[in-house]
């Protein structure tokens, strides 16, 4: 439990808890291993996917690094183009598109919408006409390929909702093809997150090749195709694995994709690029001694972090106060719920009240979920250059 990560602890006694602290010179080093790795390939295109986190102050350096955006909604657009993002690389996926949402699309002129059902590209269609504009648009794919990952979070089955079977795929590109004001440029597939094992991807590619060579053998090529993201990153050992292994992803597609020369391979990393930056710090308030189990009572809940109660999510938890001898503590929050439990019968150095925890590898799906269940205020995030 000596293997702990390097905090700011002088400074964050004055900030009032709980709050997220993000580590922006590993931000800065994910996206140059990124960055250094795509340069490999002439072809090889990043888009942020917003979802995981749209603190600002990241979002500038994801666009200093010269990403682009996945959004899925209309506001998630608002923020990529307040923090500067060029509206040409911004993508546009989500099976449920407002009209609102189309219109801010189509009026800030972004790259694509990743189209999801046939009655969307309808919509599409006649807003842009109303527009007097011509909306490109990829149709995002159902490969029916599972992912070794948490049922809540697998999106390329065909029970899930998302995106077009395969085998309705020809039909809906030659509907879009006589429709005057959508431009088809390209397929987009997703299989979902927190994917470990390459041969998940290498099965999506398996699914991409066969799509391809069924539709060129009936004329149509497609310019562009976008591979989502899902990459996961090491719960378990933030420190060791800060920055997940691209070399090997990027090279997965590389050697299973049978990309066209003239096609762009697009992707939409989230988790990541930021997962590993964050930790939610928050303090203990009191330990109690139960009938069977000892709890360390902490001011952070599922309200700032909710991954653990929705998804059962492990996240790695560091007394960075102390280096005292271990106790065992289930760590749990202040709602008033029974699912408001960050950790179960886990080691920490001896809690005291007072003691700050960081609950690490939250960068990611942990500011940006957060909510005000309970009337309580939602967490602050501060970055290095802040303390």
């Amino acid at each position: 439990m000596n293997d702990k990560g390097v905090f700011l602890l002088d400074k964050f006694n004055d900030i009032e808890t709980p709050f997220y602290y993000y580590d922006t010179p590993l931000l800065r080093k994910t996206l140059c291993a990124i960055n250094e790795e795509t340069s490999k390939y002439d072809n090889f295109l990043v888009h942020y996917a917003i979802k995981a986190n749209a603190n600002p102050k990241l979002l500038a350096l994801i666009n200093e690094a010269g990403l682009g955006v996945d959004c899925v909604s209309g506001g998630e657009i608002q923020a990529a183009l307040d923090a500067g993002f060029p509206a040409d690389k911004i993508v546009f996926a989500g099976v449920g598109k407002s009209d609102k949402e189309i219109n801010l699309g189509l009026d800030s002129g972004i790259l694509c919408f990743n189209v999801e059902s046939a009655p969307e590209l309808e919509v599409i269609n006649e807003l842009a006409e109303r527009n007097g504009k011509v909306a490109n648009v990829a149709f995002r794919v159902n490969p029916d390929v599972g992912a070794h990952t948490h049922a809540n979070i697998t999106t390329g089955l065909a029970e899930n909702k998302f995106g077009i079977s395969m085998a309705d795929m020809e039909g809906i590109i030659m509907k879009a093809k006589g429709m005057a004001n959508v431009k088809f440029v390209g397929l987009h597939f997703h299989i979902g997150s927190q994917i470990l094992e390459m041969d998940d991807f290498v099965a999506l590619c398996n699914r991409v090749n066969e799509l391809q060579d069924k539709l060129e053998n009936k004329g149509i090529t497609v310019d562009n195709i976008n591979v989502g993201g899902g990459l996961g990153i090491d719960y378990h050992n933030p420190n060791g694995a800060p920055i997940p292994n691209f070399k090997v992803y990027f090279e997965t597609y590389a050697d299973n994709l049978k990309l066209r020369k003239w096609q762009t391979l697009h992707f939409e990393l989230g988790r990541s690029v930021v997962g590993q930056c964050g930790s939610l710090i928050t303090k203990v308030l009191y330990v109690k001694q139960g009938a069977v189990k000892k709890f360390a009572i902490v001011d952070a809940g599922f309200t700032d972090l909710i991954r653990p109660a929705l998804y059962q999510a492990y996240h790695k938890v560091e007394n960075i106060s102390n280096n005292d001898d271990l106790d065992t503590y289930d760590v749990v929050g202040p709602i008033c719920e029974s699912s408001d439990v960050f950790a179960k019968d886990y080691q920490l150095n001896t809690c005291h009240r007072g003691d700050l925890l960081a609950i690490r590898s939250a960068g990611a799906y942990g500011e940006t979920m957060a909510s005000q269940y309970n009337c309580r205020q939602l967490p602050k995030g501060y970055v290095t250059e802040d303390l």
